[in-house]
């Protein structure tokens, strides 16, 4: 690398600074894009099938005349996965039964108790009626996308299941759609970007509102997110992709450069960091580096990835390795170290922590089961990965015997009066004793 990745030491004086500094990124605030796709929403809102229509053609470079042509059929779906290489499809499978059973594990279940006078309180737990699904197209393939989205809301329940991919110039993906198939996505309609977004947030004549979108995309389709928040869920606005790998300097040096390189390689705003108690390990790492990098397919991407927002950073310890990585909340951390578990102990804030030496970060990706939807941008510290109670909705359960109603209509007649809602109150006091 001409411009070397950035170098950090923790007893430096001014390193929190120098931390917060590196970990800065802010998404570009451009308002030529969100007066677009507000124009886009409020077409499509208007005009329906028609908006929907007309953009797709615009930008897709299609040639759809009728809506009936936006949809992509369950037959074509099937006829997907029966023509997929055989390696694929058993690739594919496995995934998708990993994801499944990991899910399977999330799935909340109703409650209730009941005290001694009679009273009832629990909580209900209800499946999503529908749910909609974005998936990048066109050149980008993102099966495991399809698989980590639509297999945690079938686990969850939802009845429906409304999958939206652009198909640019008519280009089909069909590793794609054999995932959606594998998945049990309902339906699949032939569209993409912000006029997508609003069309599953609002519904047109053919393609029907959902309650909640979930599903990456580009600067179109996250501003669309934005703003048909409230209308309907959505599951995160994400950032750039992040890895952070804390080791003891015991790891391969390859190893750690290439999992560095494994985020780095999305875009230049991906941040790779790397954490080490060893100085020695960070410069044979940084060796690596230069080695390896020549002979990546993306390797202009990693390199400005890398000399922008990468960092080596050496620290006193592993303990003090835990700390600094609380700070930065990671999507993804990696720890590379001889005792994984212990040092598991003292991290609170990440997406997804890959632990020991074997577990490259990338298998979370495709196919060791929990969810690749991760928080990013430090929003580890309050959010969570994607999963099954993201498609559930949680209703209070209350039933009160007439012992009951007694005993509490006191208490809240009590507090209402304290509030001067007296028709709360009197509501309460109708059913006392």
């Amino acid at each position: 690398m001409t411009q070397p990745i950035t170098r950090l030491n923790s007893t430096d004086s001014d390193f929190p600074a120098q931390l917060q500094q590196l970990l800065a990124w802010e998404e570009s605030s451009d308002h030529e894009i969100h007066q677009r796709v507000l124009d886009i929403i409020a077409n499509v809102r208007t005009k329906g099938d028609q908006a929907v229509i007309d953009y797709t053609n615009q930008f897709d470079q299609c040639n759809i005349s009728n809506a009936n042509e936006l949809e992509i059929t369950q037959t074509t779906l099937k006829a997907a996965w029966d023509n997929l290489a055989s390696d694929k499809a058993e690739a594919l499978k496995i995934a998708a039964d990993r994801v499944r059973a990991y899910a399977d594990k999330q799935k909340m279940e109703s409650w209730q108790y009941t005290e001694a006078d009679g009273t009832m309180l629990g909580q209900k737990i209800t499946p999503l009626d529908r749910a909609g699904l974005y998936v990048p197209g066109g050149k980008a393939a993102y099966p495991s996308s399809v698989l980590m989205n639509a297999i945690p809301a079938k686990v969850a329940g939802v009845r429906e299941l409304i999958m939206v991919v652009p198909t640019p110039n008519g280009v089909v993906n069909e590793l794609v759609l054999a995932a959606a198939y594998l998945s049990g996505v309902d339906r699949v309609f032939a569209i993409g970007g912000a006029q997508a977004v609003a069309a599953l947030a609002y519904g047109t004549e053919t393609i029907p509102a959902v309650e909640k979108i979930v599903g990456p995309g580009n600067i179109y389709v996250a501003t669309a997110k934005k703003l048909v928040f409230g209308q309907v869920g959505i599951d995160m606005i994400a950032g750039p992709s992040e890895i952070l790998i804390i080791c003891d300097g015991k790891t391969n040096p390859d190893w750690i450069a290439m999992d560095l390189f494994s985020q780095a390689e999305h875009d230049e705003d991906a941040q790779a960091i790397l954490l080490s108690d060893d100085a020695e390990f960070l410069d044979a790492v940084a060796n690596s580096i230069d080695k390896l990098l020549p002979e990546m397919e993306r390797a202009d991407i990693i390199k400005a990835s890398l000399s922008s927002r990468g960092a080596l950073i050496h620290v006193k310890s592993l303990e003090e390795a835990a700390e600094v990585s609380n700070t930065i909340a990671p999507e993804h951390l990696e720890l590379s170290v001889e005792d994984p578990t212990a040092l598991c102990e003292h991290i609170r804030n990440a997406g997804a922590i890959f632990m020991g030496r074997y577990t490259a970060e990338a298998l979370g990706d495709y196919c060791a089961g929990p969810n690749h939807v991760l928080p990013t941008s430090g929003t580890a510290r309050f959010s969570s990965p994607l999963g099954v109670y993201d498609f559930q909705k949680r209703s209070s359960l209350i039933f009160c015997s007439a012992d009951g109603a007694n005993t509490l209509g006191k208490t809240a007649s009590i507090l209402a009066r304290g509030e001067s809602l007296t028709a709360h109150a009197r509501s309460a006091e109708f059913r006392l004793k």
